[in-house]
């Protein structure tokens, strides 16, 4: 059961990212996860750059703990298994596989390839999407900068 809710899970999570793409204004939703080439370029767009709103480390790591943990709490009560240690282990498989199938099927395989992704001043500048180093940055280096208030 925890395969196939691991499979549900990535399935909808894929499908959440693809209907939040396709148009400039989907895209600029998710502004923070592009390339500084690419942040730049839409900041110099008069059409897009007053629609980027930046959200805190902090806000995002909250709303992030929010609906991860609550999306984990439901799917994990499919899985309940007596005491806290079976139970503790199959949310943390779910979370981690999750995290891995974002950073290897959403960010390096599809977001990188996809002309969905794209902004329309962009669209046939593919080496602007294929550099990996944004991906690899956010996933290893993940939210412990939340509370380094050196560069605030």
């Amino acid at each position: 059961m925890l395969i196939v809710e691991l499979v549900i899970l990535c399935i909808l999570f894929w499908g959440i990212c693809y209907l939040n793409t396709g148009s400039d204004d989907k895209n600029i939703k998710s502004y923070a996860s592009y390339p500084d080439e690419v942040q730049e370029m839409v900041k110099k767009n008069p059409a897009l750059k007053f629609k980027i709103k930046t959200v805190s480390l902090f806000v995002s790591f909250v709303s992030n703990i929010v609906v991860f943990g609550t999306v984990l709490f439901i799917f994990g009560l499919f899985v309940k298994e007596d005491g806290f240690q079976a139970n503790f282990i199959n949310l943390l498989f779910l979370g981690q596989c999750l995290n891995a199938f974002d950073f290897l099927v959403i960010d390096m395989l599809w977001w990188r390839n996809s002309k969905r992704v794209r902004f329309t001043d962009t669209k046939d500048r593919e080496e602007l999407y294929s550099n990996p180093k944004k991906h690899f940055a956010s996933f290893f280096e993940r939210d412990y900068r939340l509370f380094d208030y050196s560069s605030h």
